[in-house]
């Protein structure tokens, strides 16, 4: 089914290139004010064509709310949102030919050729916008407990930026202001060129998104299915291109020693802390107390301007592909709005279950 939450309910519903995309929340607490001027900036970030290195495929990402909001405030009632689809080239798309790296054959076995396969249907990453919308809802709740979500590209294929050390509430607002977000600023200029690049060949880069979270209350989660691990990954991992989610040092911890690995731990008289995060805020499935963060993997946009072997449905026969149509050239700079709200729906729906 699709719903995702304990808490909170979220439903997203609609396809790429139907009449429209929406999301349903149930569940947030009721008479929270929200700023529609700063769900629609975030929306903003999301949107496609914005710049040179995203698709050209033009959508203002505005939501109509249907309930759930009245004279600002949320009523109690589930929170329904739509975004009309305005901007689709359905010819660009054809069903007996599935696109390598995508959902197409894979939805094809399972529904039996029935599924809406323009634009990648429910598959699409056109479908996270409605996600956006909720993680906007959802983190301006948080910010009223002193919470903040953040993010920035950690990698776009093989040029770094810098991780998080010590990340700051300002930090990540400011980052959520760049178009390109970015610790250093100095790997903007090469991960520019290494997207227009590929765009330029007809080809596509993959990214990594490195979020975080500040503010975050000890003792959210319970192990050992209800951890914010499990939780926060399931969450990811349901955003198309996602092929890797890993927490704190992530995978680089497995290089270490016990004693290197360990975050040491220290106390004021009043509270506590650790002099490292290598455990990314969170032990045993529970938050804390330390900066949340985590680190998600996007694969390389998998259309491509470029021949690729594939099979003819009708036919039966192997044969070749070039796709055509409108497609971002890396999927990481729009992806992370999407990212950040993952974690923040996650983050109030587990505070929420844990009051």
């Amino acid at each position: 089914m699709n719903v995702f939450g304990d808490k909170i309910k979220l439903s997203i519903f609609g396809e790429s290139h139907g009449a429209g995309i929406g999301i349903i929340l149930d569940g947030l607490p009721v008479g929270e004010t929200l700023d529609m001027d700063e769900i629609l900036r975030q929306m903003a970030r999301r949107a496609p064509g914005a710049s040179a290195l995203t698709t050209s495929r033009k959508e203002a990402d505005a939501p109509e709310i249907l309930s759930g909001l009245f004279d600002g405030h949320t009523t109690g009632a589930p929170l329904a949102a739509i975004i009309r689809n305005t901007d689709t080239r359905s010819k660009d798309y054809d069903p007996t030919h599935p696109r390598p790296g995508h959902a197409d054959l894979a939805a094809y076995l399972k529904y039996g050729g029935f599924s809406d396969y323009r634009g990648g249907g429910h598959f699409s990453g056109r479908i996270t916008a409605p996600l956006v919308f909720a993680g906007a809802v959802c983190a301006q709740i948080l910010a009223r407990w002193d919470v903040t979500v953040g993010a920035h590209i950690a990698a776009i294929h093989n040029v770094l930026d810098d991780r998080f050390k010590d990340p700051t509430a300002e930090q990540l607002t400011r980052l959520s202001h760049s178009p390109l977000p970015l610790l250093r600023e100095d790997r903007r200029a090469e991960m520019e060129t290494a997207i227009l690049e590929a765009r330029q060949a007809g080809n596509s880069v993959g990214g990594v998104i490195e979020c975080c979270a500040v503010g975050v209350p000890a003792g959210l989660g319970s192990p050992f299915f209800g951890s914010m691990e499990s939780r926060i990954s399931a969450m990811m991992y349901a955003i198309p291109g996602v092929k890797g989610v890993s927490f704190g040092a992530g995978f680089d911890i497995a290089a270490m020693t016990g004693l290197e690995a360990n975050d040491p731990i220290r106390t004021d008289g009043f509270n506590f802390s650790t002099t490292s995060n290598h455990s990314g805020g969170l032990n045993g499935g529970i938050t804390n107390g330390m900066p949340v963060i985590l680190q998600v993997a996007m694969r390389p946009t998998p259309s491509i301007h470029q021949e690729q072997e594939t099979v003819d449905l009708n036919k039966m026969e192997n044969t070749t592909l070039t796709i055509q149509g409108r497609h971002d050239p890396c999927i990481a700079i729009r992806a992370v709005p999407v990212v950040e709200a993952g974690l923040a729906v996650c983050l109030l729906d587990a505070a929420l279950a844990d009051a």
